[in-house]
Parts: C-alpha cells; structure tokens; sequence
C-alpha cells in the first residue's frame, strides 16, 4: 500500500514453508509474535501485508508467464522460445507455479489471523470491521487464483478449515478433491458477500484500498466461474448477473463508471481513474517529481515488469534482405528508450490476435490504444554528450531527425507494399514492416512485431527498470462483459448484446470525431443479439483486456484452452486435455507425511 511509513516482517508459518523461522535467527534488534496482532496498530499491519502480497500475483514475470503463455493471444517472442508453460512442457517444479502456491498460502493464512483475531483488538468496531472484510475480500482473492490455476486447493492449513495456523504440519488437506472444490467456492462466496456488505462503499479518490465494488466485481466472477466447474450450482449464471448489474446499476453509488475513450483507462498518470476498481500498488519512483525509492531492475521478486515484457526488439539491426539499402545491418536505435523501455520480446501477440480479434482496426479504437505501432528516432543519451552527438550522426546518414518516425508496422501487407515502392522525394527512410514480415514461425526471425503500450512507465529512473504504476486487478468494463456473459448463459442474449455494446459504444469512440462519424463506426461494429455466443464473448475479453493478466484462466476455466491455444497459438504444440490445470508443486508434495504423494496431485503430472 501507498503512505505506510513502516514495513513489519511477520513470520508466520503457513501451509509448510520450510525455514521460516530462520528469518529472525541472523541477530534481530525487534521480534514480533502473533500477539502483536492482538493490538489496532497490529491488525492494521497484517492487513497492509495481506494487500502488499497481492504484488506477487500481477505484473512480476512469472505472474505474467503464467497468464499469458500458452493462449490464443499470445505466444513467446525469441527471448522465451520454447518457454516450458508456452509450448505446455509444464513441470512440477516451475518456479512460476511454486511462487503463487507458496505466497498465497502465506498471506492466506495472514489473513485468517485478522479474521480470527480482530473480534478480540479494542478498537472502535466500524474500522474494525472494515478491516475484517478487507482482510475476507483478499483471502477471496488468493483462493479464486489459486483455484483458478490448480483446481481445489486446501482450506485447512493445519488448524481447521480457514483457521490461522502457527504450527507446521505434514498433512495435506486436498482430499475428497470434489467436496473441497465445492468449499472452495462456498468459502470465496461467503468472504466476497461480507466485503461486499461490510466495506466502504467508494475507494479513496488517490488510493486502491478496497471498497464494495471490487468485492462486488469479484463476488460476480466467482459466481460465473463457478458456473462452469464441477462445484456448479444452478443458480450461479443466475446470481453473477445479479451481483454484476447491482454494481453496473448503482455506479453512482459506488464512485465508479466508464471512460468516455478507451485510450484514457490504461495512461500513466490517470492511474486511479473511476473505471478501475482495484489495483495492485507499487511504491512510487525516483525521479525528478517523486523521489521516493525505485523498482530497479529486480526480476525474482514482485516488482511490475508488465512494461518491459510486450515488448519487441526495436533496437534490432535491419536484416540484410531488408528492401532499403540505406537501412541494412543497421538500427534505428543505437540505445533503449524510456518510454519504449527493455526490448525483452517475452510475449508476442499471435496472428489471431491481430488477424481476427482486432480484425477491425479502424472503427474499434482498442487496438490503436492497446499497441504501439510505430517508434520515434530517440535516445537515452543526454544532449550534449560525444553519445547523443554520434546518435544523432547515425540517423542522418539514414536521412533521419531525432523525432522523425524509425519503425512503422503496418495494419496490412498491401500498405507496407506500397509505402516501400516510393522513391524519389517520396520515398521513405524509415523501417517499414507488414504483417507478413512480423509473423514467421517463431515470432522470432525480425523480432519485430506489435507491442503493448497499456504498461508503459516514462515515471522511472531508468529505462531498465520495472515500473512502479499499479497494475489493474477489476475494472468495470469488465464488470460489463460479466453481465453480458451471465446474460447469455441464463437465455438473455438481448440483454448481453446491449451490455456489450456499451462497450462497442466507446470503442467507436476516437477524440476529433464527430457525434455523426461515431455513431457510423459503432453501427459496423456493435453487436446483434444473434450473434451472442461463449466464444463471441471471449473475443470481445481479448479486445477489451488483451495483456492484463486475465487469458489463461479466461480460456481454462470455461473449458476453451485446448481448443483455441491449439487452434491460435503454433508454439502450443503439446497441449493435453489435463494441461486445464497446473500441477501441485513437488515441493509440497514432498514435504508431506503420506507416502502416497500421487494421489494429491492433478491428473496427468
């Protein structure tokens, strides 16, 4: 959390993390206990720390990798060629699995130390209260993402089911597998109903504490979820649009509602605007407006690396079979750029991706405003300097200014085609691609293709660093498509195209047009009742929320991963029907009393 002027190391022993005691072994000045839990500034902290755990889980690498690989949207770059989750050669031992097991489970069981704490601490009950559903909303939260990657997941951690434990135990609480699904569920249902009803109903205006919206948010997709898994119940298609329209109905009431233009949700700087509902912060950087600390460059921990991860390798040399000769075995870019950031090439968007889902590039803004397309000539070396003087040398011998365009991707072949036939004084200077140079086989021969800028960070000390934005956990827009979803499972497709077209409504939307050409452009893209289907409304999550940290679980728990990562994604090729869930990391596995580890663990691992 923003503002908090102290950080307390608390160890608690959670599901089995071996060694936790050793932290306060290397000669501490202060040892906190669980008592310390037991006073107003105690509870507070514990659940500033159940918060600070959510970092885990969106924007560093592996919360990424394990969101991202392995879709219809996007595949690995060539810095991650042959990536184990990509190309579903899926281990027990993947760090990116093991990391969201082992802190989940930490800050789960911090968070059952404020639920059964709080009812003793003096303080006056309404702060108290609100703690307590803060406290419920997160455990909610760390359950729906572990279940949504591993199936059903303990929740008894040694001292009954959603007690806090002290203790560390050799027992492993997964079985009967079915029965504990359907607790999972109840459990998150039951803490996301008491948020919902018990926090305040608008978040702080500069802040991301919690409120009854994002509770409310995430009450609706845990009821949709549940929909679709074994654990159903009849009525969760019914209850999820209920809970979504209470929100979607009410936004006055709940300080939220949508932007009128799409491009302003994910700026830096409009951070904590009204269509975000919660968000995971970061510290604030080190720069000339805010000197308050740096996330560096750190890759192991939870720094956002959301950033850097999208992006492809603008700093390439132009290969020798380009068509400029004035451009060949040279870059555009003899250093990184801030705002463009570490050229990592991670993820790449697939060819359905740009193809089909943004198949309309024109009338639906979402794509311009969701990738970057083209890339100014410019340089992290300061003016002045023998550097910057050799940079600026380096583009005139191209026929380059610092400003002028370097890199243009085209939206089709045919306008790559003609813009590289101009000669003359209308020929151009700057690296031209098409769509057919940017999709190879592995995404990884030019190295060049469409780069997500919803991330991008100019607020940093570096261009190497990850960025200290928050990063967006519930928004409503997505509350919409929820409804829209739940309408059409309960036969109200009418409803759900309208829902959606709200969306479409906006999308049209691009700043300079007028009311007359808006409505021309949304008329060509909304949506007809008719055409209201489950896979309709996962392309319509890919042009709304593309990159946020959402596909993988998207497509796996409404049982479409096999089919569309096999249809959409080429590096996927050893994708299993059993590959819908992770599997239980080893080490957990081995650190359990019963011999008889395989039964514990998911099918096909």
């Amino acid at each position: 959390m923003k503002s908090i002027s102290k950080i307390f190391l608390i160890c608690i022993t959670a599901l089995l993390v071996p060694g936790c005691n050793e932290v306060l072994d290397e000669h501490p000045y202060t040892a906190f206990t669980t008592q310390y839990f037991e006073s107003e500034e105690g509870l507070n902290s514990a659940v500033v720390a159940a918060y600070a755990g959510m970092r885990y889980n969106y924007g560093p690498v592996g919360a990424l990798d394990i969101t991202a690989f392995g879709t219809d949207e996007w595949s690995n770059g060539d810095q991650a060629l042959n990536q184990d989750l990509n190309v579903y050669n899926v281990t027990t031992t993947d760090g990116s699995i093991l990391t969201p097991w082992n802190r989940n489970y930490w800050h789960i069981n911090l968070c059952n130390a404020v639920v059964d704490i709080a009812p003793g601490v003096e303080m006056a009950e309404g702060e108290k209260n609100t703690l307590v559903a803060e406290a419920r909303y997160l455990r909610a939260n760390y359950y729906f993402l572990l279940v949504s990657q591993f199936g059903a997941v303990p929740l008894d951690l040694g001292s009954g089911e959603l007690k806090f434990n002290t203790e560390p135990t050799t027992e492993f609480y997964r079985l009967p597998v079915e029965e504990l699904l359907v607790k999972n569920y109840q459990a998150m249902i039951d803490d996301l109903t008491f948020a919902s009803e018990n926090l305040p109903d608008q978040r702080p205006v500069a802040a991301f504490r919690l409120s009854k919206s994002a509770a409310l948010h995430l009450l609706a997709k845990v009821y949709l979820h549940r929909g679709y898994s074994a654990a159903a119940d009849g009525n969760d298609f019914q209850n999820a649009y209920t809970t979504a329209r209470k929100l979607i109905d009410n936004q006055a009431t709940y300080g939220v509602g949508l932007l009128a233009d799409y491009g302003d949700v994910n700026k830096e700087g409009n951070d904590y605007n009204k269509e975000i509902l919660y968000s995971v912060e970061r510290l604030p950087l080190n720069n000339a407006a805010n000197e308050i600390g740096s996330p560096g460059t750190d890759f192991a921990n939870k720094a956002n690396q959301a950033n850097n991860m999208y992006n492809c390798n603008y700093q390439q040399a132009v290969p020798a079979t380009y068509y400029n000769a004035d451009l060949r075995g040279k870059s555009l870019f003899t250093s990184r750029v801030l705002q463009y950031g570490r050229p990592l090439r991670r993820f790449a968007p697939t060819k359905w991706l740009f193809n089909t889902a943004f198949s309309d590039k024109l009338n639906d803004s979402r794509f311009d405003n969701s990738f970057r397309m083209v890339w100014l000539a410019d340089t992290w070396e300061e003016e002045g300097t023998a550097a910057y003087d050799t940079y600026v040398n380096h583009l005139a011998g191209m026929g380059l200014e610092l400003g002028d365009t370097a890199i243009y991707l085209t939206k089709t072949d045919a306008i790559a085609e003609s813009l590289k036939a101009l000669t003359g004084d209308k020929k151009k200077h700057y690296l031209i691609v098409g769509p057919k140079d940017f999709y190879t086989a592995s995404n990884a021969t030019f190295q060049v293709y469409p780069s997500i800028k919803k991330f991008d960070a100019i607020q940093r000390a570096n261009f190497n660093d990850a960025s200290g934005r928050p990063f967006a956990v519930s928004k409503l827009s997505e509350t919409y498509l929820l409804a829209a979803e739940a309408a059409m499972q309960i036969g109200q497709t009418d409803a759900a195209a309208t829902l959606i077209n709200v969306l479409k409504l906006r999308a049209a939307y691009r700043p300079g047009l007028s009311a007359e050409e808006i409505t021309s452009r949304y008329d060509k893209i909304k949506v007809d009742a008719s055409a209201i289907n489950l896979d309709f409304i996962l392309d319509e999550r890919s042009r709304e929320l593309c990159g946020e940290g959402l596909r993988w679980i998207d497509l796996a728990v409404r049982g479409k991963l096999i089919e569309r990562a096999s249809a959409h994604n080429p590096q996927s090729v050893n994708i299993k029907a059993f590959h819908t869930l992770r599997p239980i990391p080893q080490s957990q596995l081995d650190a359990i009393s019963d011999p008889d580890k395989a039964k514990y663990q998911n099918s096909g691992y």
